[in-house]
Parts: C-alpha cells; structure tokens; sequence
C-alpha cells in the first residue's frame, strides 16, 4: 500500500492541500492517506513547528504533499520552518520547479522549462550572525552539493528529452564572475559533471542574464540549474510567466521522503476565504502520482486541470470568479 502524508500547513495549506487530497482519492483509489500538522500555528499551540509524531508519519509514507507555513520575517525563539527543517531531514537537496504555458489569455505560450535548484545550502544555509551593526550570512557551496544537483539536472534533462522528442539542453546558472570562490566551485563543478553527459547541450548565463532571458526568451530555456537563492528567485519569474504563484508546483526530492509542495505562501490575507487558487496544489500533486508510478492517474489529473482552465474556470489571481472550491468540483467533474 502507497501511502501519502498530508501537511497543509498554515493560511490556503489549509484550504489547497484537502482539495489535492480530495482529487487525487478519485485518480488514486488505492493509494492511502494520512493527516499530520506543521507550521507556526501549530509552534503557537504546542511549542513545536514540526512534531516528532509528523516527522514519524513522513517517514512512513512513501511521499509527502505540504501546503504553506507562515514563517515570521523576524527571529522567534524556538521557531524554525517545517518545509526547511522537512528538507534537511530527508536530505531534499534538489528541488525542481517546472513552469509551462497553460490555457488561457493570463499565461504566456510556447513555454516549458524546468528548473531544478539546489536545496540545502547557498545562503539559505542558515549561518548569520550580527557584529555591533553589521549583519553577516555565509553562503554555502561544497562539491558535493553542487554536483549531486548538477547531476540530478542532467537526468532531468535526458528524461524530458525522451519525454518531449527533442535533444536535451542544460543552463548552468551562476555569478562566479563576482562570487569567485562560491559560484567558482559551483560552475566547475557543474561542468565537470556535465561533460558526463556528452549528448546534452550546455550553456552558461550569469544570473543577471538569466533573468532578462526569462523575460525575453524562456522558450529557450529547457532545464535550468543553479544555487538556493538564485533558483528560489529566478523559478518564481518564471511562474509569472505562466499565471503566477498560484499556479506554480514543485518537488522536493533526494535521499528521503519526497515532499511536493506548491509554490506560494500561507497568504494570510485571503486565507479562509475561498479565494485560493488550488492549481499549483494539484499540478504538485500530479508530481507526486508521477513519483509513485501512478503516470495514467497523473496524466489524468493534469488534463482535468487544464481542461477546467480551458473551459474558463478560473480563480480570481486567473481573471475568474471561481472559489477555490468551485474550481475543485470543476476539476472533479471532469474526473468523474
């Protein structure tokens, strides 16, 4: 038995993550279900952001889906995030953020492009420190870290390629221009590692460039690859391109249980409402089901989504009036 840990989280976690797990009850019968809570509302109520019990229960599923968690931008005593703390636990090093057109006059056509972000280190490593009025954060790059997700990107690569039918591309991402040591050891290597895989195209772009190639020209990009910061910024970019945050999924995986998770925050501002946008929870879904061998109830899943937003089903970040749980029941529909 498959079995899936639900952590919605804080904020819309709480309102995408049950519609994700309603939908993929209908795709995936066989697959089994088990509830447990992170996030700071639940560090408010118990002292604990994650609880040993939650963590148990990730361990025993063969892959997590979480929702949100509302992270305060200033320190709280004891307070660490779940997702973080879920990614270092299960040594989550590559996270892939895939962005593609969808239907509808808010997204842009012609793309899709993966990025796959390093996850563990850079400079989300976590080590700052204050001298009298002067903040310092240490950016962590090692060998490892670099070539196991540069690694991961090229197996990325190879697999859309065969997927796709067309010769795989790789962009390594970088600023060793400047970074001379950190993006120095991340670049070399990242193209050590590439030259493993003689049949993929690879190409080098500064971030800074990298950015305006977003904007100008995404359909460029195939599989992009880089550090924690920069792939954090530049997948977000590249969720404008095609509806937003709200529509924007991701996987984390590596040594341990995988966690998929869409995109965007707790939004507290609309959150109990009914306005959020459940699409990025589904697409992450998807994900998840491709993970657990499950392709036919993914590939379904997927069009049922795509065929909501075709028939104009759309939440009001889409230009829609749909609540979070018509757009749901529209998805449902088309399963059904």
């Amino acid at each position: 038995m498959k079995t899936v840990c639900l952590i919605p989280g804080d904020g819309i976690g709480q309102e995408v993550i049950p519609a994700a797990a309603e939908l993929l009850r209908l795709v995936a019968p066989g697959v089994e279900f088990v509830d447990a809570e992170a996030g700071f509302a639940c560090f408010e109520r118990c002292g604990q952001a994650l609880p040993e019990a939650t963590l148990e229960a990730a361990r025993g599923a063969q892959a997590v889906l979480f929702g949100a968690t509302s992270s305060p931008s200033t320190i709280v005593p004891g307070y660490r995030s779940p997702i973080l703390a879920l990614r270092r636990e299960f040594d989550l090093y590559a996270n892939l953020r895939p962005a593609s057109s969808l239907p509808g006059e808010f997204s842009r056509p012609g793309i899709d492009l993966l990025i796959v972000r390093e996850n563990t280190e850079g400079l989300y490593s976590g080590r700052e420190h204050r001298e009298g009025n002067t903040a310092i954060a240490e950016r962590v790059i090692t060998r490892t870290g670099s070539e196991r997700i540069v690694r991961a990107a090229c197996e990325q690569a190879r697999l859309r390629a065969e997927r796709l039918g067309r010769p795989p591309r790789l962009t390594v991402v970088h600023k060793a221009n400047v970074l001379k040591l950190t993006d120095g050891l991340f670049r070399e290597c990242a193209l050590r590692v590439a030259a493993e895989f003689p049949e993929i195209a690879v190409e080098e772009l500064l971030v800074d460039a990298a950015a305006m190639q977003l904007v100008r020209a995404p359909e460029r990009i195939d599989v992009l690859v880089t550090t924690n910061l920069f792939g954090d910024i530049l997948s977000d970019e590249a969720s404008a391109l095609v509806g937003g945050l709200g529509v924007a999924s991701s996987a984390n995986l590596g040594g341990g249980t995988p966690v998929f998770e869409p995109v965007h925050g707790s939004a507290p501002d609309i959150a109990g409402q009914g306005r959020a946008n459940p699409t990025g929870a589904l697409l992450s879904a998807a994900l998840l089901l491709e993970h657990l061998d499950e392709a036919r109830a993914a590939a379904s899943l997927r069009a049922a989504v795509l065929g909501a937003l075709t028939d104009g089903v759309r939440t009001a970040d889409l230009g829609g009036r749909a609540t979070t749980r018509q757009f749901t029941a529209a998805v449902a529909a088309r399963l059904n």
